[in-house]
């Protein structure tokens, strides 16, 4: 029996900025090392359905793509297979080649095939055997003198499987109802997706119900049984997705919970690819899905990530992997892309993982937000689970471009979690330059005048101090106090236009409107390359330090100086006393004054609590590592459930 592995498939919204993800429309050279595009092969009007596609009479289509190729390294690597098939029926004239990568990019023919007539089927059986450090599989098709159709094409085996058991989907949503319901659709639509779950597991957190919502009657009816909504208290990410894994450990039929956030754009073929590269695993892995940015959809977030250890930060592997755009620069012309690259863990907007790894491991760590993923994944591999982000399997996902979240209320869930989790997985002595790292982040942010900020952080070290039993008492309390502390601080207020009377509004003057790079002023691409390092560093420490201790502020009435957000740096905000800078998503203007008073105090508060966690390390995290077991459990995660349940818990389609 034949069973598909990868489906090659084609955008069905017809959205041209997605077509190179699919098919290569176009012809590429290197230029001075930089791609180059050269003539147009393709369009989004070529696509006939789904998994069928025209290459227009004399031209020539590759689809050594990154929906559509297959990524035969991770294959050999990961899974049982030792071959791999490419079933393609071709109507028209023309030819298909088979090639293949090797770990460097280097492209090799693999196999060719004539077509002439219609409906020619032809399978190309292409083994797993030189691809230990990387390499792909793709084919390319050429039309002759007349349109060259393909019907469908799929990569193959009719080696069976290690587990057979089906597929549930665990999505967690804070009012993203549309959202939702857009995700809900997508899957109800794919019948290869929905014959292979079992539950779709939608916990909804928020006051904007899904339930609430004109379509939710029409697809809970398509979803039937398979769609089950569990209405709880928002307790994050980590709540929410705790909530599917408890659920998943009770449903028999279940081999594999897929993890999906809210705020995506849903490609189902790639939860098929999931489950199928599971069912084929050797041993079982949390495989990971890709994000591309849903507002630049060419452009993917990181191939492969990881936990640096010297600072205890999450990351790519390396940098060219960040924001990589498949318009710019196709698969074939990206040579790191062929190299097997492994990750540490992958981000919670898609990731699946084995219902034997939940039973081992145990549920989230109770954190809310942030760090609940990667933290997951370190904890996994210490039970000899590997985790592997997969390339083909992706969705789109809102952009990190136009937030700061290391500025607003989550600053506090960035500095506490970073920190237990160092505390749990760091192997270096005293978690090696974290702490150092976090206390000089705070630094930053006071001498930016960044105060509240700051005073989250400072709130997150005394609570790392306080031990792992406020990690669930507070859950539920610690987003809300973070948020009402905001009021507190004028920087945390955004002046839009309309509003009256605003500091922007009230200048007497204009502004100098502050561009800190030479190369903006030229007009060319702005490139933040002047800041302090090293001596230098110290010196303008020392320097911003005793000046903002020193500064009187007290006869401020106007901001000094106006910044757009890309220009608001770290190293030029310290110079002035209050500044105008524009927000992360540009909907306003925010103030920064200098305050002496906060400046002190946290300055202070950040020093010694870092300090102590410092002094107190070893016993800090034996106490976290003694405890995590207990507060991973399904039955520690059942108690916050029900403290925190409304009255109706739960709806059963």
């Amino acid at each position: 029996m034949n069973v598909i592995l990868q489906n090659v498939i084609f955008p069905v919204n017809m959205d041209p900025d997605v077509l190179p993800l699919y098919a290569d429309p176009d012809t590429w050279t290197m230029v001075a090392h930089k791609p180059v595009k050269l003539t147009s092969l393709a369009s989004i009007d070529n696509v006939l359905s789904r998994h069928s596609t025209k290459i227009t009479s004399g031209k020539r289509v590759s689809y050594a793509t990154y929906f559509n190729a297959f990524p035969a390294s991770y294959w050999q690597r990961w899974t049982i297979l030792k071959t791999v098939t490419l079933n393609i029926n071709l109507s028209g004239t023309g030819t298909v080649i088979v090639y293949r990568s090797n770990a460097a990019g280097a492209q090799q023919k693999v196999s060719s095939k004539v077509v002439a007539g219609d409906n020619r089927e032809f399978n190309f059986e292409l083994p797993l055997n030189n691809f230990s450090d990387g390499g792909w599989y793709w084919f390319d098709l050429i039309a002759n003198d007349q349109d060259l159709i393909l019907n469908r094409a799929s990569w193959q085996t009719t080696q069976a499987s290690v587990k057979k058991g089906k597929i549930s989907l665990g999505m967690c949503t804070f009012n993203k109802s549309d959202y939702c319901i857009n995700t809900l659709k997508n899957i109800a639509a794919d019948k290869n997706l929905t014959v292979v779950i079992d539950k779709i597991l939608l916990v909804d957190q928020g006051t904007k119900k899904v339930q609430d919502e004109a379509e939710f009657p029409a697809v809970a009816k398509q979803l039937g049984s398979q769609l089950r909504v569990i209405n709880q208290g928002n307790l994050g990410g980590s709540g929410g997705y705790s909530r599917a894994m408890a659920e998943t450990l009770k449903l028999p039929d279940t081999d594999f919970l897929l993890l999906l956030d809210d705020d995506i754009e849903f490609e189902t073929e790639s939860a098929l690819r999931a489950l199928q590269f599971g069912r084929y695993s050797r041993e079982p892995l949390i495989v990971g899905g890709h994000m591309f940015d849903l507002h630049d959809k060419p452009v993917l977030h990181a191939w492969a990530e990881a936990v640096d250890r010297k600072h205890f930060i999450w990351g790519p592997t390396f940098v060219e992997q960040h924001r990589h755009n498949f318009s710019v620069a196709n698969l074939r012309l990206t040579p790191w892309m062929h190299s097997r690259l492994d990750a540490e863990y992958n981000g919670w907007w898609m990731c699946m993982i084995p219902k034997q790894v939940i039973a081992d491991v145990g549920l989230s760590l109770p954190v809310f937000i942030k760090w609940d993923d990667a933290e997951y994944g370190l904890r996994a591999a210490q039970h000899g689970y590997r985790t592997v982000s997969m390339p083909g399997v992706a969705l789109w996902h809102m952009s990190w471009l136009d937030k700061d979240d290391t500025q607003d209320w989550q600053a506090y869930f960035h500095t506490r979690n970073r920190i237990i989790a160092g505390l749990i997985h760091s192997p270096r002595p005293k978690g090696g330059r974290m702490l150092q790292n976090s206390y000089r982040q705070d630094l930053k942010k006071l001498l930016n005048m960044q105060y509240y900020a700051v005073q989250l952080s400072v709130n997150a070290l005394r609570d790392v101090l306080a031990g792992p039993a406020h990690l669930h008492e507070g859950i539920d309390k610690a987003m809300p106090r973070a948020r009402e502390l905001a009021k507190k601080y004028s920087e945390t207020k955004v002046w839009k236009p309309e509003d009256e009377k605003t500091p922007v509004a009230a200048q007497k003057r204009a502004l100098p409107i502050v561009k800190t790079h030479e190369d903006y002023k030229k007009n060319t691409v702005r490139k933040a390359t002047k800041y302090p390092k090293g001596p230098a560093l110290a010196v303008f420490t020392l320097k911003n330090v005793v000046a903002h201790l020193m500064r009187d502020t007290s006869r401020d009435e106007h901001p000094e100086m106006e910044f757009a957000k890309i220009d608001a740096l770290w190293w030029t905000v310290p110079n002035y006393s209050s500044v105008i800078v524009g927000s992360a998503d540009g909907s306003g203007k925010m103030v920064y004054r200098h305050n002496k008073k906060h400046f002190r105090r946290l300055w202070i508060q950040s020093y010694l609590l870092t300090r102590e966690i410092d002094k107190r390390w070893d016993t800090l995290a034996q106490q976290y590592r003694e405890a995590l077991t207990d507060i991973t459990s399904p039955e520690a995660w059942q108690q916050t459930f029900e403290s925190t349940q409304p009255q109706e818990s739960e709806v059963k389609q």
